[in-house]
């Protein structure tokens, strides 16, 4: 009953900036968190940054002062401004929310992440 979607991935050169976003559909009631996560071949995957309803952000220390994460509770957007990218940034970035929606005549609540966006950085 929601999803997410992401776009804004591609390749960029070391030193360079990407904006991604995620727009989340369906029969929204709320979103408390909503974020993004990133993952390597190999490697779990890990928090990026996130927001929650109020503006209370997060973000992993590894981005801290070069991410920058914004959601818009009107449109039910999360974007994400990365700059000064690096190879380590390299990665699928799949947006995360956890959303209250509309279940017949009650409510639900789940966890719901996007398909994932890849971002390449080259040094």
């Amino acid at each position: 009953q929601v999803q997410l979607v992401e776009s804004g991935g591609g390749l960029v050169q070391a030193g360079g900036s990407l904006r991604l976003s995620c727009a989340a559909s369906g029969s929204i009631i709320s979103i408390n968190r909503m974020g993004w996560f990133r993952q390597v071949p190999g490697k779990q995957r890990e928090m990026v940054a996130y927001a929650l309803g109020g503006g209370k952000t997060n973000y992993a220390d590894s981005v801290k002062g070069r991410f920058t994460i914004s959601r818009d509770d009107a449109k039910n957007t999360v974007d994400l401004q990365m700059s000064t990218l690096t190879p380590a940034d390299t990665g699928t970035y799949y947006c995360n929310a956890l959303i209250r929606y509309k279940r017949g005549s009650t409510s639900d609540q789940s966890d719901v992440w996007g398909q994932g966006t890849q971002v390449t950085v080259s040094s």
